[in-house]
């Protein structure tokens, strides 16, 4: 059966032996972190911490720590979505046979995202960003940070969720300048697909407006970090991969998911950065202190029992294998047949990135970001 939300997936899970709960009190300043780490380098189980200092929501980790378990929580359409990732690379070939492949286009119809005709309020209660679990993953961190978010922008040109961008980028929710409650930072480059949408808006002198998931089924995770073909969008890969549709509605002009856990929306104005960072990256250095996009806060939203999702970063392997490794399985050869001047991809894990997929070619863009003499942690 398709999940509904984190929480089916969690009841998944430990209905199989794949989760344990933390039920003591747990510090969500660097303690929450330390435990995952163990665990996961034990190779160890989800984690469900049930009760966590200064918020009343509970908090989960290292749902997709092994790829046992990333198996495991897409087992029943892993082979569907392979299938429609090799029909955007090569539809001549089901063109050919389309009585035989008719399943596989109605599955990909009912994978489209649905529309509901709702109000945020029948879903979620508003709250505040110091309501949530404000995890800090490393002792230098600059703040609390969001380590498996799910960030939603739309194209100003070409509204709608079909020409939206679905990306995962790091998100601090407190620290440094910001004003706690009103501004969180937004940690991208200008060249990946939320940037492109940015560059737009900040050409018509307007802001952008944003929407970050939090939880919600696993399939909407994953799909923040896929590299998808062009023209496939990650919601409708998102419902594939769940067998349910992504569904969604509007409140005050932003998108909400109606899965989530959590949503906090708002919006990013033209040339408005702050320093975002350090934080405790991959293979076992921090990112510095660098001015990233500002984000005013609009509205918070969490469901009733809202679980939150998180992560934790550093030298590889890390849960973020599991994303690199999972992809690189699902698929196979269609980047190359996508991309032009791209000549070949490996999930590379010792590049410590989630997920670094490591592409020879050329053409599209090239990006050079150094980082010298970086604290270790």
């Amino acid at each position: 059966m398709p999940y509904s939300s984190l929480q089916d997936c969690i009841n998944d899970l430990e209905k199989n032996g794949h989760l344990i709960r933390v039920k003591e009190e747990v510090d969500p300043n660097l303690e929450m972190a330390a435990i995952h780490l163990r665990i996961h380098e034990a190779g160890g189980k989800a984690i469900l911490f049930e009760k966590v200092k200064g918020t009343k929501y509970q908090c989960v980790s290292n749902i997709f720590g092994t790829n046992e378990r990333m198996h495991f929580l897409f087992r029943e359409h892993f082979s569907t979505m392979q299938q429609l990732i090799d029909v955007k690379s090569n539809p001549m070939a089901y063109l050919k046979k389309p009585f035989k492949n008719i399943s596989l286009a109605l599955k990909a119809f009912k994978a489209l995202p649905k529309k509901l005709n709702a109000k945020a309020s029948d879903y979620f209660e508003e709250i505040q960003i110091q309501d949530l679990p404000l995890i800090k993953h490393w002792e230098m961190d600059g703040g609390a940070f969001v380590t498996l978010p799910q960030v939603y922008s739309e194209d100003i040109d070409q509204p709608g969720i079909m020409q939206s961008n679905l990306g995962m980028y790091r998100i601090q929710l407190s620290g440094n300048d910001y004003v706690l409650n009103k501004e969180i930072g937004l940690h991208y480059q200008l060249h990946r697909g939320i940037g492109v949408h940015q560059t737009k808006s900040n050409a018509k002198g307007k802001p952008l407006k944003v929407s970050i998931f939090v939880g919600g089924p696993p399939s909407h995770s994953l799909a923040a970090v896929m590299p998808l073909p062009e023209g496939l969008s990650e919601m409708t890969f998102a419902g594939a991969l769940n067998g349910r549709r992504f569904r969604y509605l509007y409140e005050d002009g932003f998108c909400l998911s109606a899965d989530a856990d959590f949503v906090i929306t708002g919006e990013v104005y033209p040339n408005e950065n702050k320093p975002e960072g350090p934080f405790g990256d991959h293979l076992g250095y921090y990112s510095l202190q660098h001015n990233f996009p500002l984000m005013r806060v609009h509205k918070v939203y969490a469901k009733k029992n809202a679980i939150w999702s998180f992560t934790v970063v550093g030298r590889p392997p890390q849960e973020d294998t599991g994303f690199g490794n999972f992809i690189h399985e699902l698929t196979g050869d269609g980047l190359k047949k996508e991309i032009p001047g791209l000549k070949e991809v490996h999930a590379v894990d010792a590049a410590g990135v989630h997920p670094l997929l490591l592409a020879v070619g050329s053409e599209r863009y090239t990006l050079m970001h150094k980082q010298n003499n970086l604290p270790k942690y």
